[in-house]
């Protein structure tokens, strides 16, 4: 199975977003050769927002993944958790619990909710290369890639954005992602700044984003992050399966009469046989 840097060197890698160990075995069965353990949704899911998550659960959830599901995993390290010497630890435990890479971006801490409706808090720039080289001081391994952020094109300008990437780069980022706000915007990225590069997807997707994979790859992007459909396709599935429970009818994705169907895939899923076989070896003779 190829690393991450491997991946990245040699093209265009998609990561979907992933929250937890059985979205991890669905998303690398269906043939997917890395995943992004993502802030956003799991605060969602959490019921909280990324604001209000902590280090230790985000790395205990990489763990869980990681036990099961062997692809490259990146973390979504929202700030950092702290200034360089907090960085430094948030490092050495991502590192320790099996992440491929960690995205560090430039806003405040803590972090705040306004970020989920467009309105940002970005920190200095000088602040914010002290974090990314101490992020690259602090790993043990070069295969761990530093993905540095700035969203400060959302509230300041492009110019603001570029050039505060060139700098992370100059602090030793692996690889950058400057969020932006239109096609045209991600073209003048990809110009200037060159590979590699990350791009994360709208809430609708690469459907929604105008561009190709292909495309996207011929612009320097070498990782592509859907951080959201996932989540929106489970809400869906949730909200609809409780109505029509609530209403006392089928549920409209699984029908009636397929529950035990859908049950055997469950067991395929997270390889329950393999566990049967173990006990049947030892335990159960």
């Amino acid at each position: 199975m190829a690393s991450f840097s491997e991946l990245v060197s040699t093209g265009t890698v998609v990561a979907p977003l992933v929250f937890n160990p059985i979205s991890a075995k669905l998303a690398q069965a269906a043939g997917f050769r890395a995943l992004y353990l993502g802030g956003g949704s799991l605060g969602y899911i959490k019921c909280v927002t990324e604001a209000n998550l902590a280090l230790p659960e985000m790395v205990q959830l990489g763990i869980d993944i990681r036990t099961v599901c062997p692809l490259p995993l990146i973390l979504d390290g929202a700030c950092g958790w702290g200034d360089p010497m907090h960085v430094h630890r948030t490092v050495r435990m991502a590192e320790a619990a099996g992440f491929c890479a960690i995205e560090i971006e430039d806003q405040i801490l803590p972090k705040r909710a306004h970020h989920h409706i467009g309105i940002e808090h970005i920190i200095a720039a000088d602040l914010m290369a002290a974090k990314v080289a101490e992020a690259v001081a602090a790993r043990t391994s070069r295969e761990f890639f530093i993905i540095a952020r700035t969203n400060a094109a959302r509230m300041h300008s492009l110019e603001e954005a570029l050039t505060r990437a060139e700098k992370y780069r100059a602090a030793g980022a692996d690889m950058l992602f400057v969020l932006p706000r239109s096609p045209e915007e991600v073209r003048a990225i990809g110009q200037r700044l060159g590979p590699p590069l990350m791009y994360m997807t709208g809430v609708d997707g690469m459907a929604g984003g105008g561009f190709t994979e292909r495309e996207l790859g011929s612009l320097g992007f070498r990782l592509i992050v859907d951080p959201a459909t996932p989540l929106l396709a489970m809400h869906k599935a949730l909200r609809q399966c409780y109505g029509a429970m609530a209403a006392g009818s089928p549920d409209p994705l699984l029908g009636a009469r397929q529950g035990r169907a859908e049950q055997q895939l469950v067991h395929e899923t997270i390889s329950l046989e393999a566990m049967l076989e173990i006990e049947r070896r030892t335990v159960e003779r």
